[in-house]
């Protein structure tokens, strides 16, 4: 497995986990009412489970898994992807902490665009990688 794939697949497991967590305590906090305050966790727990677990889960193995090219090097422009990979981890903090704040306006459309952009810039690496099989 190509190093940024790796990389990809333990931090959207991290997300996972964080997210696990979030949603046990406002289950936790369902069932046996602990804060009020605990429910502003929700919009975290579901940017984390969304972007930071399913998203870039299917980045890394995307990466891993489209077809390489015949010549060096293999996987393309690896710095997009790893561009991608910084920008979409910067965004899904800046929309948690934006939430967390409750600065939506400003953190977290921050946050939504540097995340948007991790998508353009990974498609932008993947796009020449996509191909028809030969027959």
């Amino acid at each position: 497995m190509p190093r940024l794939s790796a990389w990809m697949v333990r931090a959207s497991f991290i997300y996972l986990i964080v997210g696990f967590t979030l949603g046990s305590m406002l289950l936790w906090n369902k069932g046996l009412p602990i804060s009020p305050g605990l429910w502003s966790l929700l919009p975290a727990h579901i940017e984390v489970l969304l972007i930071g677990w399913l998203i870039q889960l299917a980045m890394g193995v995307a990466f891993w898994i489209l077809p390489r090219f015949e010549r060096s090097p293999r996987r393309g422009n690896t710095q997009l992807a790893w561009a991608a990979y910084g920008l979409i981890n910067a965004g899904i903090w800046l929309v948690v902490l934006g939430s967390l704040q409750n600065i939506f306006l400003g953190l977290s459309l921050i946050g939504r665009l540097m995340e948007i952009s991790s998508a353009a810039v990974f498609a932008m690496h993947a796009w020449p990688r996509i191909r028809p099989s030969r027959v």
